[in-house]
């Protein structure tokens, strides 16, 4: 039994310092339980899919159920508190979406410091937002769009799925950047401002993620004028970047990335960090995603820290210059 035992310690060291054991064994045992993530909006949408999509291979990875919770309400707080005073241990990560960088500038103090409570472990995904016009619009580039508006005694309106929305801040800020005066005109949901866009002479343009718009617009009934990023979007390749067109500060996109309470050992920290990143990277997730119009997006914490800080400073611009206020 002796030996028995002595020669299986020494397998298991052997694998061990080969790299062959479970990765269960890694960060001093975590996880050693089911981790939850928990997804500041309903089962279905975007955020849910993804997280569970990355979930399921951070599951096969580590060994331990990955398990999304969803805990919806007041425009993600209710998800973000959660997450903040939950036990810094490393099993419970928020999977925080692009209001979490508005919501301190829309509603002034929170139930928990967005700077403080909760630390950035990685960045996961980009969604890029769209500027869509009616095909009918005379418009063809976004030059062409400003120019119209110019000329139109009340400037351009544009459509936006919610008041303090992404969009409707992205619309603001292409209103302020282009020196052209409007208005964004509030509706429940893309699909509701989409009909208005659809039956022409309401509204004049959207800022959108694309795939809602995607049948519309290979259908001929819609048009892409460009996309609001640095860089072309592979969900839409042939849409030209608004800063190709002369509008190089209308950047604006949705996003996702994982957050986990302050104090999280920085071991655990770490190792999410790698594994999220290979999972954006693997080619079956990727396409999954892109399907979905969302963009892989890899980055460490420390780069994902600074994205929120500048979101941060960015659109509290955007909110105070346009007098937007938390409802």
């Amino acid at each position: 039994m002796n030996m028995n035992r002595r020669t299986l310690l020494g397998v298991a060291a052997a694998g061990i310092c080969a790299g062959a054991m479970p990765d269960v064994f890694a960060q001093g045992g975590w996880p050693s339980r089911p981790v939850k993530l928990v997804s500041p909006y309903g089962a279905g949408g975007p955020n849910d899919l993804s997280a569970r999509l990355i979930g399921a291979y951070l599951e096969r990875r580590l060994g331990q159920p990955f398990v999304v919770e969803n805990k919806t309400g007041a425009g993600t707080r209710v998800g973000n508190n959660y997450v903040a005073h939950a036990p810094a241990d490393g099993y419970t990560i928020l999977y925080a979406a692009a209001p979490y960088s508005t919501l301190e500038s829309l509603y002034g103090k929170l139930s928990y410091d967005p700077r403080k409570d909760l630390q950035p472990v990685a960045m996961a995904i980009t969604v890029p937002l769209f500027l869509v016009v009616n095909a009918k619009s005379p418009a063809k580039t976004a030059q062409e769009l400003i120019a119209y508006g110019k000329s139109q005694p009340n400037g351009l309106t544009f459509g936006s799925p919610g008041y303090g929305s992404l969009p409707h801040l992205a619309a603001e800020l292409v209103l302020r950047e282009s020196g052209s005066k409007g208005i964004v005109v509030q509706y429940r949901g893309d699909v509701a401002a989409y009909t208005d866009l659809l039956a022409g002479g309401r509204i004049d343009a959207t800022l959108t993620a694309i795939t809602a718009a995607l049948p519309h617009i290979q259908s001929g009934r819609l048009r892409v004028l460009g996309v609001a990023s640095t860089v072309r979007s592979a969900i839409y390749p042939q849409a030209h970047t608004l800063p190709e067109q002369g509008f190089p500060k209308v950047v604006a996109a949705g996003w996702y990335g994982f957050m986990a309470p302050a104090g999280v050992p920085q071991a655990i920290v770490e190792r999410l960090d790698k594994e999220i990143n290979g999972a954006l990277q693997d080619p079956h997730i990727r396409q999954r995603l892109l399907a979905q119009g969302m963009e892989p997006h890899p980055g460490n914490a420390a780069a994902f820290r600074k994205f929120i800080d500048a979101e941060m400073d960015k659109w509290g611009r955007v909110i105070r210059a346009a007098g937007i206020k938390g409802q």
